[in-house]
């Protein structure tokens, strides 16, 4: 019986549901002592002095450490180079200038938690307030800098400027602004981490991060030392959602506050300081322009993307580039032109939030679409499949250089209208229409493609079988929620015969795991459950030759019984080894195990189509999501059942961008959501329940034939429920409205259509 692809309960939620997972919160650091931080109360200002004298003297500090005294290079990087100009980098405390509410200013460490906080309160800054700079508008005029020492603003310029001639020939041209608006990611485990130096002179560092081998380089970057130097170690991750793809400043201080205090010392955030100050994701400006015949056929689409860096360029800086790349999404669009920049603003930076680029591809094209289509008089149902990417044309190089592995983007379309009843949605909806009733429907579809592992960066695992035929795979990905012990171990089982319950997996070691690119971009099942599959297959075969060895035959005769995991002569199966008998005999030096480095050979591209069915009052502009369907393709489905937790997990991210998220700053720079009392998102009471259809459309570039799932759930519902919103109103003059839909946005474009 074949484990692949069957609906397996995950194996470790007996751990985390009966409160016995492990944090970095959880882990007792002996002697540690506690560090928090004094952050800026300024958007944007000159330091001019700092005064620790009252914090110095309170209960319990040990010491108290501004960018003058931390002792580290101030060019430091808190993120890997991504190429943006050296005069935007950050000082790990900051230094003469802050640029962002929460940026932090001083350490304060001291015997207990409390201590420190109390301490930290005590820290007085003087400043000299500067004029912000909000919203990436303010940032293009350049009329205030943040890093006058750079003369601009724009931390990444990505493409040319626009063609003059672009979209001659076309019979119809559409242009619309959007916004991609900022959101908080709200992992349920902030920041956290511990470090102190053993007495080899390592750097020992606990975090919470997704990827321990990408924070080892950055530590070993600040600290001037070889990767081998640093040991990071990453247990159980609440929750990453891309944000702790790599170390913040806070946590790369770790080490030289532990040296400089002479013990351990340990760091967790508040929910309001990782609100502030952790980072934020989307935040692009756009204006997409289509043109085409007036039959509906797309000849021309051009994207104009301003991101929003925030205070820092982090991975901010190079996602206008991702959505260039995704620009033209499922569509054979003969010409495609993308500009972009990428500018700094007195906000907080922005980081690599699930989809990162992707999503907000997605977006643009789909209203894109629907705008071409409401301009043309015609069904957007009707333009999606006119221009469509054929079935037969994979791969398929779209017109921004990406290769589309294989995709049947027809037939996502043609599933989901048929599981959404299209026919009968439209008759209820002209009922409604016809009848004038206040609360009005709507029907929006978004079908998209994405990329995962986009780096196509290679992935190192492990697999040794142990004399009582216990399993222990090892994998440089980690799991922040996405069930790699389970489908890891079923990638396995299916190789090698043993139950999965007697498969254990370890990660987040750097020293037992001595490399690995973690888990982001979707990567871990095609990248990393790959790597696991071609070490099983080889220890497979290095089992087949230790049993030829031992009966006295060629490798050629050698059967592998996996049923009854044994190895046998052909035709002779009473007369076997079984992978116990095969382990044990292995030699002092010898083991029954394989380490392989799975080099891709591309990256994928999951797809799908979304539809929302909403509900409009059209006199309070309250948005109910009644219905959501979610037809998704991720190539070969390992486990199903998880599979379709991911896509509710990423649809319910995508509804709240749409219908309610978004971090707001004032005209100062002056945070005005900056806890769960006042940033909204998704909860139960908003959702219907998740219709998910799966299809499975293989890849090509590994022997599983798996592409990513963790972030196709967030990157088609925003653009189907906010055409949803549009539809529902399309009857009443409403265009266009930008996300997200809350009622009072609702209600002004309504009261403005009614003008």
């Amino acid at each position: 019986m074949h484990i692949i692809g069957t609906r397996q309960l995950r194996v470790e939620d007996t751990r985390f549901l009966t409160g016995n997972g492990t944090f970095v919160e959880n882990i007792d650091v002996p002697d540690a002592a506690y560090v928090v931080f004094a952050r800026s109360i300024m958007a944007h200002a000159l330091i001019t002095s700092i005064d620790t004298q009252d914090a110095e003297q309170a209960a319990g500090v040990l010491g108290i450490f501004t960018a003058d005294t931390l002792g580290l290079d101030p060019t430091a990087p808190e993120y890997a180079s991504l190429g943006v100009t050296e005069e935007m980098s950050r000082w790990l405390l900051a230094n003469e200038r802050v640029r962002f509410v929460g940026e932090p200013v001083a350490a304060v460490i001291a015997t207990t938690h409390a201590a420190a906080v109390d301490a930290a309160e005590l820290v007085y800054v003087d400043y000299e307030p500067l004029p912000t700079v909000i919203g990436v508008e303010a940032a293009m005029r350049g009329d205030v800098l943040l890093f006058p020492d750079a003369g601009t603003n724009v931390a990444y310029d990505l493409y040319e400027e626009p063609s003059d001639d672009f979209f001659d020939g076309c019979e119809v041209v559409v242009r619309e602004a959007l916004t991609n608006q900022r959101v908080a990611p709200c992992p349920l485990e902030v920041r956290s981490g511990a470090a102190w130096w053993a007495t080899d002179g390592r750097l020992q560092q606990l975090a919470s991060t997704q990827n321990p081998h990408g924070a080892r380089t950055q530590l070993a970057m600040v600290y001037g030392v070889e990767d081998e130097d640093v040991h990071v170690i990453t247990p159980d991750v609440g929750g990453g959602f891309g944000v702790k793809i790599g170390l913040g400043a806070e946590e790369l201080m770790l080490g030289q506050l532990a040296r400089l205090t002479g013990r351990p010392v340990r760091f967790v955030e508040s929910r309001s300081e990782s609100m502030m100050a952790m980072g934020h994701g989307r935040a692009q400006q756009q204006v997409v322009e289509i043109g085409g015949t007036k039959h509906g056929r797309i000849e021309a689409y051009r994207l104009s993307i301003v991101g929003d860096c925030g205070a820092y360029p982090r991975m901010a800086a190079i996602l206008p580039g991702i959505t260039g790349m995704m620009a033209p999404g499922v569509y054979d669009i003969e010409r495609v032109e993308v500009v972009g920049k990428a500018v700094v603003t007195n906000t907080c930076p922005v980081v690599a939030f699930r989809g990162a680029g992707r999503p907000e591809a997605a977006a643009a094209i789909e209203r894109s679409v629907d705008l071409f289509a409401r301009e043309l008089g015609l069904d957007p149902v009707d333009i999606r499949r006119k221009n469509l990417i054929a079935a037969d044309a994979f791969p398929f190089d779209s017109a921004t250089g990406a290769t589309y592995d294989s995709g049947n983007y027809q037939a996502a379309l043609s599933t989901l209208l048929n599981a959404v009843g299209e026919f009968d949605f439209r008759r209820d909806q002209l009922k409604r229409r016809q009848s004038g009733t206040t609360v009005q429907t709507g029907l929006g579809l978004a079908t998209y493609v994405e990329v995962t592992a986009p780096l196509i960066d290679p992935e190192w695992a492990d697999v040794e079988i142990k004399p009582d035929e216990t399993v222990v795979a090892r994998v440089g990905t980690l799991a922040q929620g996405q069930g790699h012990e389970t489908t890891f171990a079923m990638v396995l089982s299916e190789q090698l015969g043993i139950d999965v319950n007697q498969i254990s997996l370890e990660s987040g070691d750097t020293d037992t795991v001595p490399m690995g690119g973690g888990t982001f971009g979707s990567r871990s099942m095609q990248i990393g459950g790959a790597a696991l599959h071609e070490a099983a297959g080889q220890v497979v075969e290095l089992a087949k030759q230790a049993a030829a060895n031992q009966l006295e035959c060629a490798i050629e005769d050698i059967r592998f019984d996996r049923a009854e995991r044994r190895f046998h002569v052909v035709g002779t199966p009473s007369s076997g080894r079984s992978w116990g008998d095969l382990s044990t005999a292995m030699g002092p030096d010898e083991r029954l195990g394989c380490e392989v480095v799975f080099d891709p050979e591309g990256s994928t591209f999951p797809f799908g189509a979304h539809a929302a069915i909403v509900e409009v009052d059209t006199e309070t502009g309250k948005v109910d999501l009644v219905r959501f369907v979610a037809v998704d393709d991720a190539g070969t489905l390992l486990n199903p059942l998880l599979a379709e937790g991911q896509i509710h997990g990423g649809v319910a991210q995508g509804v709240a961008q749409a219908l309610m998220e978004e971090f707001h700053y004032d005209s100062d720079g002056n945070p005005r959501t900056a806890n769960l009392a006042e940033y909204s998102f998704v909860s139960a009471c908003e959702l219907p329940p998740i219709e998910t259809i799966a299809m499975q459309t293989p890849s090509p570039y590994n022997d599983l034939g798996a592409k990513g799932i963790g972030e196709s759930g967030s990157i088609g519902s925003t653009p189907a429920v906010q055409n949803a919103v549009v539809d529902a109103l399309s009857h009443l003059g409403i265009r266009h409205i930008d996300i997200p839909l809350t009622p009072e946005r609702v209600w002004r474009a309504l009261n403005e259509t009614r003008k």
